[in-house]
C-alpha cells in the first residue's frame, strides 16, 4: 500500500471494522477507465470484490439500483454485500477472474456469444420506461461532441475547418435521429467482451452503473464492434441475425425488416465508435491512462467502413481521411 494513497488507507480500514471483519488481504482486480478502482479481498479461503468510488468523481448508487433491476431480470451480476454510499466503497461477490475478452479461444466464441445474445434479451425485456435515465438527444450530443472535443482537438492537435464542421453536424444529426427513432429498451452501455466474465450461470455481467434506457441497437453494437477485439464482419452478420431472430421470438420489438436493423446497427455503432474515439483521448490527456490510446485504430476502421457504406454518410468518410492525413503528419497513426 502506497503511503500516500488514502483512499486505500480508508478501504482497508472500511473492510476491517465494518465488512468483514476478518484477516483479509487486498490484491488489484482490474483496470478501469474512470475514476473507480477493483480489488480483490481474500480471507479465509474465500474471495470478494472492493470497489473504491471516490464520491467526488463517481456515484455508487447508480450500480447498487442497476444490480437489483439486473438481478430481478435473472442475470448473473455481483451481489452488493456491504455498502458505504457516503464514502463510496462496496464489498462485492466475486465472479471470478475470467472475462470473455481473456477466455476466447479459436472454438468457443459462437457459444460464449449465444449466452451473452441470451442474457442481453433477458434484460431488454425487463425494461420499463421511467426507471432509467434517457438516453435522450442531450446525452448522445455530450458523447458525440467528445470527438471535436477531445480526438481531433487533444490528441491530433488540430481543428475542424467550417467546411469539417458542417460535415460533423450533418452526420451528428443524421446518428442521433436515427437513434432516437429506434425503440428503447434498457441499456447497459458497455456490453462488451470485457465486462462479461466467465461464470455459472454464463455470462457474469459487470460495469453496468451507466445504465440508461435508449435504443435497442446499443448494445447489440457494444457486444459485436468491440473496443478491444475485432471480428470478421461475416461473424458479426452471423451474430447479429441470431440475436435478431431471437429479439423477435421474444417479442422485443426490434424491425421486422433485417436491413432496416442492420442499417440501425451500424449507425448506432458508428455514434458509439465516434465518442469512444473521444473517451480514449480524454482518459490520456486528461486522467494520465495512456493504454487506451492502442486501441484508436480499431475505431478508425470500424468508422470508417460504415461510413463508406452509406452515401449519407460519405462525406464524413472523407473526413476521417482528412483527419487521417493529419494524423500521419505529426506522427500518429490510425
Amino acid at each position: 500500500m502506497s503511503a500516500t494513497d488514502t483512499r486505500l488507507a480508508q478501504l482497508h480500514e472500511w473492510l476491517a471494522q465494518s465488512a468483514l471483519k476478518l484477516e483479509f488481504t487486498l490484491a488489484p482486480a482490474s483496470a478501469d477507465a474512470s475514476f473507480r478502482r477493483y480489488f480483490r479481498v481474500t480471507a479465509g479461503g474465500k474471495t470478494w470484490i472492493a470497489m473504491d468510488a471516490p464520491p467526488l468523481q463517481e456515484d455508487c448508487l447508480p450500480f447498487v439500483k442497476v444490480a437489483a433491476l439486473l438481478r430481478d431480470a435473472g442475470i448473473n451480476v455481483p451481489q452488493v454485500i456491504a455498502q458505504d454510499i457516503a464514502r463510496g466503497f462496496l464489498l462485492l461477490s466475486d465472479l471470478g477472474t475470467t472475462t470473455y475478452l481473456n477466455g476466447f479461444t479459436p472454438d468457443n466464441p459462437d457459444a460464449l456469444f449465444s449466452d451473452a445474445i441470451d442474457t442481453l434479451i433477458q434484460w431488454q425485456l425487463a425494461s420499463r420506461p421511467g426507471v432509467l435515465p434517457p438516453y435522450d438527444a442531450a446525452l448522445l450530443q455530450r458523447e458525440i461532441d467528445l470527438f471535436p472535443d477531445w480526438y481531433v482537438g487533444k490528441h491530433l492537435q488540430t481543428t475542424f475547418t467550417g467546411a469539417h464542421q458542417q460535415v460533423f453536424a450533418a452526420t451528428s444529426k443524421l446518428l442521433m435521429d436515427a437513434a432516437l427513432a429506434q425503440p428503447r429498451v434498457y441499456v447497459h452501455r458497455d456490453y462488451m467482451p470485457r465486462n462479461l466474465m466467465l461464470s455459472t450461470p454464463n455470462p457474469g455481467v459487470l460495469d453496468f452503473q451507466d445504465a440508461v434506457y435508449g435504443p435497442i441497437t446499443y448494445d447489440v453494437a457494444s457486444l459485436f464492434r468491440d473496443a478491444f477485439v475485432s471480428w470478421p464482419e461475416a461473424r458479426e452478420l452471423d451474430w447479429v441475425i441470431r440475436y435478431w431472430e431471437r429479439a423477435r421470438a421474444a417479442g422485443l420489438p426490434v424491425n421486422a425488416d433485417f436491413g432496416t436493423f442492420w442499417r440501425d446497427f451500424e449507425w448506432m455503432g458508428l455514434q458509439r465508435h465516434i465518442k469512444v474515439l473521444g473517451i480514449f483521448a480524454r482518459i490520456n490527456y486528461r486522467d494520465g491512462k495512456p493504454h487506451y490510446l492502442k486501441d484508436t485504430p480499431r475505431f478508425i476502421s470500424y468508422a470508417r467502413k460504415v461510413s463508406a457504406r452509406y452515401r449519407e454518410l460519405g462525406p464524413f468518410a472523407k473526413l476521417l481521411d482528412e483527419l487521417e492525413g493529419r494524423a500521419h503528419s505529426i506522427g500518429y497513426t490510425f
